[in-house]
């Protein structure tokens, strides 16, 4: 078998091809996993703070919202409320382990279609809904879905990448959840006026991107990893040709062969990863995807309308408010596509970390000062400065944690336990977001300002990881992790030994 041919001066080598056209179509269509995923994470929060869909599954909440000397902090704070945010992201924690195996045996092109379909489901249930059972069990059918778009995109993405553009490509699929939160929220905004099945309208626009995602699934091609990993040799070199617009490519090739060759050595990757050569990838995984939950965004991109009512908006005023946010969110995260191969992936990271930990900490000093449990709200210029802080904060989040914490997982792992690795990854992340979905709103009424110094003192925690023990990926083939980036570091080096990871490598 060919080997992979490495330079004795250890330079990254460049295999030949150019962007073609059929990758950014795949790209667009693979990327609509991520804009169904923020389409979810956005009208959740929208949805339950609307008095229709209160009055019909939620009249406790709703009659404490309308109670004259309210708690300020408390109002939304039920446990079944948090169920109907939360139950899809323990689904997905679920199903990213089932979408693993998918993902192996049928391929990355399957396990998002697959994804479509649970999407589909979960769209007729929640906006059918007639009790809280159907919409509790339509949000889990969305939360399987998620579950296999988020295992199954990513990996595609970097797989399908040119390694010099990998980060801007793999980062589309970041920038289409800013797209769905936004689109989301835009939603929310006018169908909140529309009584009494405005929430509807906003659950049932989710099948838009839900078969778009399927149709458009029809047109993509499957990758030329997962081709000749499943013994697909020829059909993988045609497939690798066609999407690098050049006939030679017999240099990356021969990379994926020699990874595919190495893979089938490992008959159970789950155990491979207990072994101490996986530890790298799979605790950067894992902390990057704890830390990006509690950066506290998906506390506020959840519930900004909720977070906004409670500093003083009106209903209208805090949805316009979740939808500059989101316009924030989407356009940041275009300048992380445009920066992470030029760069870097760590300067991004810890950049967001100052400019998150100042937000959060100025937020959380302006609400102990000014917002008391009962009686007036935040003053109105109080309350603008508020929106301008959260915006701050979801901009550094966006071009930074956001789009890395799906991008760094996804190309770290060795072939042989990528998709293993890129489910622990998936359901760290779902498991996060699942405690924060279900225990903000409770966290908000007990901890009151002291929330945002809470998720303040993470990001301290993690800007330090960044700086200690996060390598830097840029520019890396997928196939050369370990040679390139784990075998190099300062810490992670003592753990890769010869024995776990046998390369057939010839250095000239």
């Amino acid at each position: 078998m060919p080997a992979v041919v490495v330079s004795a001066s250890g330079d990254t080598p460049e295999y030949e091809g150019r962007t073609t056209v059929y990758v950014i179509v795949c790209v667009i269509i693979a990327a609509f996993g991520g804009l169904m995923f923020g389409y979810d994470i956005g009208i959740s929060g929208g949805v339950t703070s609307m008095d229709d869909f209160l009055k019909k599954f939620f009249p406790v909440v709703f009659e404490r919202k309308q109670r004259a000397h309210e708690n300020n902090y408390c109002k939304y704070d039920n446990q079944l409320l948090q169920l109907f945010t939360s139950s899809l992201y323990l689904a997905a924690l679920v199903a990213s382990f089932a979408a693993s195996r998918v993902c192996s045996k049928a391929g990355r092109k399957p396990t998002i279609q697959i994804a479509s379909v649970f999407f589909i489901a979960g769209v007729l249930l929640t906006a059918g809904g007639l009790n809280i059972e159907m919409i509790i069990i339509g949000r889990i059918l969305l939360g399987c879905g998620v579950g296999f778009a988020n295992q199954a995109v990513p990996l595609f993405l970097s797989e399908l990448a040119p390694a010099k553009i990998r980060g801007a490509l793999n980062i589309s699929f970041q920038l289409f959840i800013t797209i769905g939160i936004f689109i989301a929220n835009m939603v929310n905004y006018f169908t909140t006026n529309i009584h009494p099945n405005g929430w509807r309208i906003s659950l049932a626009i989710a099948c838009i991107p839900a078969l778009m995602l399927c149709f458009g699934s029809l047109l993509i091609c499957e990758t030329p990893t997962s081709l000749i990993e499943r013994h697909k040799v020829e059909k993988g070199r045609k497939v690798l040709r066609k999407i690098r617009g050049v006939e030679n490519v017999d240099d990356e090739y021969d990379s994926i062969v020699n990874a595919c060759e190495m893979a089938r050595q490992v008959k159970d990757p789950f155990r491979k990863l207990m072994k101490p050569a996986s530890r790298p990838p799979l605790v950067i995984a894992i902390c990057l995807q704890i830390f990006q939950q509690f950066t506290g965004i998906n506390a506020i991109m959840f519930y900004a309308p909720v977070l906004f009512q409670t500093v003083g908006f009106g209903n209208d005023a805090a949805l316009l408010s979740s939808v500059i946010t989101g316009l924030v969110n989407v356009f940041s995260t275009v300048v992380s596509v445009y920066a992470v191969d030029k760069a870097g992936r760590r300067i991004l990271l810890i950049e967001a970390c100052f400019q998150m930990f100042i937000s959060q900490t100025i937020i959380g000093v302006v609400l102990l000062k000014d917002l008391k449990t009962t009686g007036d709200n935040l003053g109105k210029g109080e309350a603008i400065f508020v929106v301008i802080l959260v915006c701050l904060f979801v901009m550094g989040f966006a071009w930074s944690w956001g789009p890395l914490g799906w991008l760094i997982p996804s190309e770290t792992f060795p072939l042989e336990t990528r998709t293993a690795g890129f489910a622990f990854a998936v359901s760290s992340n779902m498991l996060c977001t699942f405690i924060i979905a279900q225990s903000f709103l409770s966290m908000l009424c007990h901890m009151q300002a002291g929330i945002f110094f809470f998720f303040a003192a993470w990001i301290i925690i993690m800007g330090m990881f960044t700086w200690f023990l996060l390598p830097e990926t840029k520019g890396v083939p997928v196939d050369l992790m370990v040679d390139k980036v784990w075998k190099q570091h300062w810490f992670w080096s003592s753990f890769m030994g010869d024995d776990d990871y046998r390369a057939d490598v010839k250095v000239v």
